[in-house]
């Protein structure tokens, strides 16, 4: 697979954006709804001197799922421990971890949909009762000893909440979906980040940014930062209306924010199939990308933004797409 700018996975090119992480709530731009219930819980756990209830955050690649498990950790004065679900391929892993954990403290597991089922074994009992069971020799002799936890917080982070088995799923006591963010979240992230890398930024610059992110900070940032690369580079160091969109044209990001890729897939299904329906195997074999990663890459924006659509039979092209590409849609009238 390509490494593409408008990818809301995290790649090599992302490595510094932790110095754009909002650390508290208060500098969390979006998710209204999720950052005031938060709130209530992280200051009532507070009050009552006790550790957080275990959260589980789901929604797309690239919405602020890892930063806000550090914005929890830091809102609760604890310390946090990171790791993942594929990390983590045995139930001594697991719990070497949790037997290192402080009273109150937050352990993040991310991907955490992909444990592996011994692994979540292990993980019930500490989640509900604050202990683990451990075996110790092997064979007759052989016996469990259980180990007392200090109470902590778990933050699981999935992309594929439906892939978590219902025991695990059931042991969170806060459950938060993360949706897409709207353009003006967007600018308003957007405007954060370039005053933190002191890049001068006009507001027409910033919406048309905001505008191609496909509703994802991640990609935003990313944006903003080749943008910058443009603006010093071609430019007065200033990022403006008209510089934003040459830059982003030169990068081919269109203004719905799709790349080379997207054009590659929705105007193969436009131009090869009539706009389709077509199976996801022969859309594949077409545009050359292995199946799973056009239904769990390309699809989930095109879809969002009703350029594309799954039907029983196969993908199609919808009329906005056509309309998008400047093409006469089939059905329509003269």
């Amino acid at each position: 697979m390509h490494e593409r700018i408008v990818d809301a996975v995290q790649i090599q090119d992302d490595g510094k954006e932790e110095t754009l992480r909002p650390r508290y709530l208060h500098e969390y731009i979006g998710q209204q709804g999720i950052k005031d219930n938060l709130r209530i819980y992280i200051d009532a756990a507070k009050l009552r001197q006790e550790s957080l209830d275990h959260v589980l955050l789901y929604g797309p690649p690239g919405l602020g799922k890892t930063s806000l498990a550090h914005i929890i950790a830091n809102e609760l004065a604890v310390n946090i421990r990171v790791t993942s679900g594929p990390a983590i391929e045995r139930a001594g892993d697991l719990a070497a971890i949790v037997t290192n954990l402080n009273e109150g403290d937050v352990l993040f597991i991310d991907e955490i949909h992909r444990l592996p089922k011994s692994v979540e074994e292990v993980l019930y009992p500490a989640m509900e009762d604050f202990a683990v069971d451990i075996m110790i020799g092997k064979g007759p002799s052989a016996r469990s000893l259980r180990l007392e936890l200090p109470p902590f917080t778990l933050i699981g982070a999935t992309t594929r909440a439906g892939l978590l088995s219902a025991p695990l799923r059931d042991r969170f006591g806060v459950v938060s979906h993360l949706n897409y963010f709207p353009v003006s979240d967007l600018q308003r992230i957007i405007v954060r980040a370039a005053a933190i890398l002191v890049v001068p930024l006009d507001e027409d610059g910033a919406a048309e940014i905001a505008r191609r992110s496909r509703g994802t900070p991640r990609i935003a940032n990313r944006l903003l930062r080749r943008v910058r690369d443009f603006a010093q580079v071609v430019g007065d160091g200033h990022i403006d209306y008209a510089l934003a969109i040459e830059a982003l044209a030169r990068m081919n990001v269109d203004a719905y924010g799709l790349d080379e890729l997207d054009h590659r897939l929705l105007l193969g299904i436009i131009e090869k199939f009539g706009g389709g329906p077509v199976g996801l195997d022969t859309l594949s074999a077409t545009v050359g990308e292995d199946a799973g990663t056009i239904e769990d890459v390309y699809e989930p924006y095109l879809l969002q933004m009703g350029l594309l659509k799954r039907t029983p039979r196969g993908r199609e092209v919808t009329a906005q797409a056509y309309t998008h590409f400047g093409k006469r849609y089939p059905g329509a009238s003269d």
